[in-house]
């Protein structure tokens, strides 16, 4: 059995974790393949290292002093070598590094060497080989993951030793440019390894025993999900539950390798585990997630359900303008188009006036400050009155729902409601319909 195993930066915040992390993988021989991001916060006070080379990077570019920032980023990887007592010549690293500051280097390489000399200090912890990213995770000049060479160049690499760290967060281009994935890109090279490798299972080690139920800022103490589909998740992710980067399941989600997320601060908890199919079907829902701060445009107009060709002229008004629409609700004479309000901040005006003069609409609307809330599970569809339950739940604490939505597969209800409901309407829902 063959396990891919990521470690996020919470994991690797100083040498304390970096025991554990140690433990955790020491513990099991299947756990041969290893992945980290870099150095994350010791405390709430405290920077992650991305986000000081980020600074520093801005620094250099705008001609502004860094010594500070960088011997920020220098102590804290000096001191986990040296508390460690690992023999990784990390000074030299830096020296080198420092050096290069005044070339010109490109951010992206800059940015790279949090999760770069993180590998080497873990790799040399455990005992493991260190496999460069830039050398077997490649982008082709578009900017995307060509999966067919990095799949061949993991196995190469993988066939050459059978116990290897590598760091997450970045790539290179065919001609060895460094170039970083997105935010949270540790999970997505991790994905991508376990893919390549036909793993049997992916390990995402964070600081939560696994996916919660609700968001514990708004519910208290919510329960973890035991297991959940690929597809639920993404329901979720899209909504707003921050747990896994979001094209982290495309690669392994094809081969149906599970994914389980899991507590190096608790490493016995079982966590969630991500499947294309579940066994456990006796909750409705699996979770809940949502955003603030959309917007809905209403177009009203008589008979518009006899116009062919209407609905397509209303998107083709926000797509000029380059909106993704989250929902389109609509009536016999009346289309509402929901975004966020972000999105259309700039052009509302423009879009009304073009609503309006080119679909002759009788009347045009906008009204704003709209949450949207994703109640999501694989088995609503066998349970009877679910929706009128959640309706006389929010009913009788006089909740306004101001939109709702349901996909055909029947596994998730959107609803929207004022801003100024958003964490009453979680809680309700989760102490009523859940908990």
């Amino acid at each position: 059995m063959l396990k891919v195993v990521k470690f996020g930066g919470s994991s690797l915040s100083n040498e304390v974790q970096f025991k554990k992390v140690r433990d955790i993988v020491l513990s099991s021989p299947e756990r041969r393949i290893v992945v980290v991001s870099a150095l994350g916060k010791r405390n709430s006070s405290d920077s992650k290292i991305t986000d000081l080379l980020y600074i520093l990077n801005a620094h250099i570019k705008y001609s502004v002093p860094y010594e500070d920032i960088w011997k920020m980023i220098e102590t804290r990887f000096v001191e986990v070598k040296e508390s460690l007592n690992l023999g990784f010549d990390i000074s030299s690293e830096l020296a080198s590094l420092k050096s290069e500051l005044k070339s010109g280097i490109s951010e992206d390489y800059l940015v790279s060497r949090g999760e770069y000399l993180t590998a080497r200090l873990m790799a040399d912890y455990l005992g493991y080989d260190f496999v460069d990213a830039k050398d077997i995770i490649r982008f082709n000049y578009e900017g995307k993951i060509d999966f067919e060479a990095t799949s061949q160049l993991v196995n190469d690499a993988f066939s050459k030793s059978t116990k290897i760290v590598v760091p997450g967060f970045y790539g290179a281009y065919p001609k060895g440019d460094i170039k970083l994935l997105s935010r949270g890109g540790s999970d997505v090279t991790g994905s991508i390894l376990a893919s390549s490798l036909k793993a049997d299972l992916y390990e995402n080690w964070t600081d939560v025993s696994g996916i919660l139920v609700a968001d514990p800022r708004i519910v208290k103490n919510p329960k973890a999900i035991k297991e959940i589909t690929y597809h639920e998740l993404r329901e979720l992710s899209y909504m707003g539950a921050n747990v896994l980067h979001e094209e982290t399941i495309f690669p392994v989600q094809e081969l149906n390798i599970p994914i389980n997320i899991k507590n190096t601060n608790c490493p016995s908890d079982p966590g969630t585990l991500i499947l294309n199919e579940c066994s456990e079907n006796d909750q409705a829902i699996t979770g809940i997630a949502g955003k603030k701060n959309f917007v809905s445009f209403s177009i009203f107009k008589n008979h518009m359900s006899n116009e062919v060709g209407y609905a397509r002229k209303v998107l083709g008004i926000f797509e000029r303008y380059h909106i993704s629409v989250e929902h389109i609700p609509t009536g016999i004479d009346t289309i509402s188009v929901v975004c966020a309000e972000d999105s259309v901040a700039k052009y509302q005006y423009e879009i009304i006036s073009d609503l309006k003069n080119e679909l002759a609409a009788d009347d045009v609307s906008i009204a704003g400050g709209m949450s949207l809330i994703a109640v999501v599970g694989r088995n609503m569809k066998g349970h009877a009155g679910l929706s009128g339950n959640l309706f006389t739940v929010l009913g009788n604490e006089k909740i306004n729902v101001r939109m709702i939505a349901q996909g055909s597969d029947e596994i998730n209800i959107i609803l929207g409601v004022d801003n100024k409901d958003y964490d009453k309407t979680i809680r309700l829902i989760y102490d009523n319909l859940i908990k």
